[in-house]
């Protein structure tokens, strides 16, 4: 896509930019202004150069074009990404060593190398900013802090009665997605109000397309039974275009609609018809009156409101559809606490909408830098005008302050929280005997039942709390681990978790005190174990044997007498006159010891996400059929086989007379599945 300069230190002109960059600003082109200068020769920067120096012999080659600039630091980590409607004049202010904040200067003198990609507009080069920094995550840049996707509503569009369902995750399926939606909880509230409404199906599309009579949803009026032709095909597509405008904001005309047939109905005697649509209306109003705050003058807008102490900033989001609220969230971005209000939501706001569909409103607490760029920049995405106001009375000035109102309670909170880690943090350390507070804590637990479908889990806790983001599940899947055997299954979690970070970090220098700006450490300074003395000595055979016994401290916790919690026994571990590390007698701590209730939550949460790994594997096990390990063999087949014989074991015994009856199977696919039922010429009997 763009050039790169063939000598080390020349300007470089990015060609690494992932599928999604590209969807995000497909505009993106090599530079007309310099096309035709050879880098080998006019454009290498001198070795040697860093900082400011650095800096400035690229101002001499960059041109005044919009564009992308990337900073990076001698290890190649990226600092800093900008965007500018001139490339020469933006990058040259760093280079005038003068009038830069503290956080500014010091990105200057760690700068070793830049990148830059030119964009024909500044509203490409501000969509490719926002896409860079929440792929790149760099060390100066303001970053939105966002670990979990926002739920939506799914009617689909691929089958003969569209569903409606919860969706997480990319929008791939064929059909409409309705949201974001706050939490599942919003979107759990306004489907079942919505069967009610509009007597949509939710079942799966195997279970639509196997029934044989309505279900339970149609005898108590929330479907409408599309499976067998209790409504027609084209009186159940009239309902889904009435769902579809209503979550696309026709509220009031689909209410409208539904009114006037309630009044014909009646008219005509027809009490019963009258009735149903009475209960859709009242559905409809249920979804609407039962949202908290809505506004009668705003169909569809998001609020942002941004509170900033302490050096922390919070920015509370508001989401309205169809002069509906469907929920709020706080947000707690990093930023460099020297950075104005305004600062942070305009860096907030780019990132936010890099792969959330806008709204036509957005209405914020004041006014951010580049307001008529950044909507701009949200109308070209969007095909739509999509309107940044920062309103001053009215009902839209209410609906931020009471925004303003929820960040600075969350913003309360969260400081609280933060203040309350951090001293059971010192607690831990001091129970523990440990050097230093420590800033990541692992915590593992197995799950099983009787050894099958055997999952280890591990969460992460730091001075903020729980981050999910780096949970991780571990599939046990040595065959040489005898069923049931806890401490086989820690050994191989151990030996997998601890062998990959050497490979993708190397070995932590725990003699270097980590600075106050570092981030989230990948290597654990304490790693819990569910457990007493025996999986403490798998563990720490497994640490000795990877040379990392001195980089981790290992601490065991052991359910207490009768399993009762609150008497819980701790092995940590001691250094002997030898030098090597080995367990001593545990001790338990005073039944109230607010340490103690810490390490309970961190071992319950750790409890959680492993058996919640273990059920979803053990439930995806249940339902796996022979038929799906039958290579030809896909869902199509699959369900016309099933259909035919009704279960995996009536088709392992069927002929092959039998399977060349089934519609679509032909008789290569039919000695396929015969082959695979009758290797030794005998059915084999699965379920």
């Amino acid at each position: 896509m763009n050039g790169r300069a063939p000598q080390d230190g020349g300007i470089l002109y990015d060609e690494t930019l992932s599928d999604d960059d590209e969807d995000a600003i497909e505009t993106v082109e090599a530079p007309s202004p310099v096309a035709d200068i050879d880098w080998a020769e006019t454009s290498a920067v001198p070795d040697g150069l860093r900082g400011a120096e650095l800096i400035q012999a690229f101002v001499k080659l960059l041109p005044n074009s919009p564009g992308v600039y990337r900073m990076f630091n001698e290890a190649g980590d990226v600092l800093y990404v900008g965007k500018a409607r001139s490339l020469k004049k933006r990058v040259s202010n760093y280079a005038q060593g003068r009038g830069h904040s503290n956080r500014i200067s010091q990105m200057i003198r760690q700068t070793a190398n830049m990148e830059f990609v030119t964009t024909r507009t500044e509203i490409e080069a501000l969509l490719l900013e926002a896409n860079l920094i929440k792929r790149l995550r760099p060390r100066y840049n303001v970053l939105l802090r966002d670990d979990k996707s926002f739920p939506y509503i799914l009617v689909t569009g691929d089958s003969r009665a569209p569903a409606l369902y919860k969706h997480r995750g990319a929008r791939s399926r064929k059909g409409q997605f309705f949201g974001p939606f706050a939490s599942a909880g919003a979107v759990g509230r306004t489907i079942n109000s919505l069967q009610r409404a509009f007597l949509l199906r939710t079942c799966t599309d195997s279970v639509f397309e196997s029934r044989t009579r309505p279900c339970l949803l149609h005898q108590i009026k929330r479907c409408s039974g599309p499976c067998t032709r209790e409504i027609s095909d084209d009186d159940y597509a009239e309902l889904v275009t009435e769902a579809k405008d209503f979550l696309s904001g026709k509220s009031q005309a689909v209410k409208a609609t539904i009114a006037s047939a309630m009044s014909e109905a009646s008219d005509n005697l027809d009490f019963e018809r009258a009735a149903l649509y009475r209960d859709r209306l009242a559905a409809l109003s249920h979804v609407q009156s039962h949202q908290g705050i809505n506004p009668s003058g705003v169909e569809e807008a998001d609020v942002f409101a941004i509170h900033h102490e302490g050096g922390v900033s919070c920015i509370q989001v508001f989401f309205f559809r169809t002069g509906q609220n469907w929920g709020n969230r706080a947000y707690f971005p990093k930023a460099d606490p020297s950075l104005a209000p305004a600062e942070v939501l305009a860096a907030f706001l780019a990132q936010f909408y890099d792969d959330k569909p806008c709204p036509k409103q957005i209405l914020l607490c004041e006014t951010v830098l580049e307001q008529d760029l950044l909507g701009q920049a949200l109308s070209e995405k969007s095909g739509f005008k999509v309107a940044i106001l920062a309103p001053q009375r009215g009902e839209k000035k209410d609906l931020v302050d009471h925004a303003m109102t929820n960040a600075r309670e969350a913003h309360g909170r969260k400081l609280a929280e933060t203040a309350s880690q951090g001293r059971l943090l010192e607690g831990f350390m001091q129970t523990f005997k440990l050097d230093r507070v420590p800033r990541r804590i692992e915590i593992y637990d197995n799950s099983h039942i009787m050894g099958t479908n055997a999952v280890g889990g591990m969460v992460v806790a730091g001075p903020e709390g729980f981050v999910k983001g780096q949970y991780r599940k571990f599939n046990i899947k040595s065959t040489d681990i005898t069923p049931g055997d806890d401490f086989g299954m820690m050994r191989e979690v151990m030996t997998r978790r601890f062998s990959r970070l050497l490979k993708e970090e190397g070995k932590p220098d725990r003699s270097v005190e980590p600075g106050e700006d570092a981030g989230f450490p990948a290597w654990p300074d304490v790693i819990l174990i569910d457990g007493g003395q025996g999986q403490m000595t798998a563990v720490r055979t497994i640490l000795k044997e990877l040379d990392i016994e001195d980089c981790v401290i290992a601490i065991g916790v052991a359910k207490g007498v009768d399993r009762e919690a609150g008497r819980e026994r701790f092995f940590p571990p001691v250094a002997t006159a030898g030098g090597l590390t080995v367990g001593r007698d545990g001790f338990t701590l005073a039944p109230r010891d607010p340490v103690l209730y810490f390490i309970q939550r961190l071992r319950d949460e750790a409890h959680r996400f492993a058996i919640g790994s273990h059920r979803a594997r053990r439930k995806r096990e249940m339902v796996k059929n022979p038929l799906d390990e039958i290579a030809g063999i896909g869902p199509t087949r699959k369900r016309a086989l099933l259909h035919h014989f009704g279960t995996a074991k009536a088709v392992s015994r069927a002929g092959m007379n039998d399977l060349v009856a089934v519609d679509g199977i032909s008789e290569a696919v039919a000695k396929l599945v015969y082959d695979h039922f009758h290797e030794d010429g005998t059915a084999v009997s699965r379920n």
